[in-house]
């Protein structure tokens, strides 16, 4: 384990892995910061302490708290099987370079598709950046295949 914590892509792929997951992480305080200025809210005990009128208007969607929700949706389905995949693929012993090009343009293509998608820039921008991280985790996944396949 402490060879593993050396090697230079490990380090490489801790570091890209490390900024995407913040990144997620990062789009739960968002999704309650647009809950709270929008005044929607999911739960009843969200807002249990205000009138039961005022309760009424607040257990509601608001379209902003949606798109954030599925921007936060999209990077669960997409950096989890980076992290899987990518550990997977550093086992794999790649050329440091190689893999420098793999988790950096997939953690830039999250960064990306989250501002297409935060700031409702126009298609393609949204899908493009989807697509590029796609594209990075399915040639690391080939990689490993290729690699270690063992039937």
């Amino acid at each position: 384990m402490a060879k593993l914590m050396e090697d230079e892509v490990f380090k490489a792929f801790t570091t890209y892995a490390v900024i995407v997951v913040v990144k997620m992480l990062l789009m739960a305080p968002l999704t309650a910061f647009y809950r709270i200025t929008r005044g929607a809210f999911a739960n009843e005990e969200d807002v249990a302490i205000k009138p039961a009128e005022e309760r009424k208007k607040l257990l509601r969607n608001h379209p902003d708290v949606e798109r954030v929700r599925r921007c936060h949706q999209n990077d669960l389905e997409n950096i989890i099987p980076f992290v899987l995949v990518g550990l997977l693929y550093t086992l794999t012993g790649p050329v440091l370079s190689t893999a420098l090009l793999h988790f950096r343009i997939f953690a830039g293509s999250r960064i990306c598709h989250t501002i297409a998608y935060l700031f409702s820039l126009p298609q393609p921008s949204r899908a493009l950046s989807w697509v590029v991280g796609l594209l990075v985790n399915f040639s690391m996944s080939y990689n490993v295949l290729s690699t270690v396949l063992y039937l």
